[in-house]
């Protein structure tokens, strides 16, 4: 049986109230789930430092970056962030996260896209004074984590030799963290990484017109 009402809203509300045994079910299935979710995390106590990659044709891949640098000045620990191609833009992200103080090392070394620049021999020459910086706090234990953002896209356009590189996040230390942002992954950057997302694009307001704003894209 149903029973019917109209909320402070207007909106009309349709109920059926749980039964007994409905309750119980519920709480029968959610007692398995738990069961089966301790189990697994009782079996998960390593830990160690994270290769993660972050690539996709979507948006977002640089901001989930960043909110990772806040989880890790949060915990009172420190961050560092080499930018490969931004560099040009004053970002808001950069600005909050400069105020963490000596929590948080920010280096944006791009000199902005390659359509901008349109100069390959410059291009390598920033991308290799950027990797200079990465790999000095990949090779420092201080740093918790280091936030590579667009290397995928230095490595694509093979500004830096991708074998290198892939040896220099080898050896960082044993529980430092690495974020590698930007599309276009190289197959060997997936293979090596502990966590890879690929952010999908399903719509996006710049084919509609829609400039870069202010909060959402910087």
């Amino acid at each position: 049986m149903y029973y019917g009402g109209i909320d402070h809203r207007g909106w009309i509300m349709t109920e059926e109230p749980a039964s007994e045994d409905l309750e119980q079910r519920h709480r029968d299935k959610m007692a398995k789930k738990k069961a089966a979710r301790d189990k697994l995390m009782a079996k998960r106590e390593q830990t160690k430092g994270l290769l993660i990659v972050h690539t996709g044709a979507g948006k977002g891949k640089s901001t989930a970056a960043f909110g990772m640098c806040l989880r890790i000045v949060g915990h009172g620990m420190k961050v560092g962030v080499v930018q490969f191609i931004k560099g040009a833009w004053d970002t808001a992200e950069r600005r909050v996260l400069e105020g963490f103080g000596p929590l948080v090392t920010f280096k944006a070394m791009g000199e902005g896209f390659t359509w901008e620049t349109q100069d390959r021999a410059r291009d390598i020459a920033a991308a290799g004074r950027a990797w200079d910086a990465a790999s000095e706090m990949l090779a420092d234990p201080s740093y918790a984590m280091v936030v590579l953002d667009e290397l995928n896209v230095v490595l694509r356009y093979e500004y830096l030799p991708a074998a290198a590189v892939l040896e220099t996040l080898a050896a960082r230390p044993a529980s430092q963290h690495a974020v590698v942002t930007g599309r276009n992954a190289l197959p060997a950057v997936i293979e090596a990484a502990d966590l890879v997302t690929e952010m999908t694009m399903v719509k996006h307001p710049f084919r509609a017109g829609v400039k870069a704003q202010a909060g959402v894209e910087f």
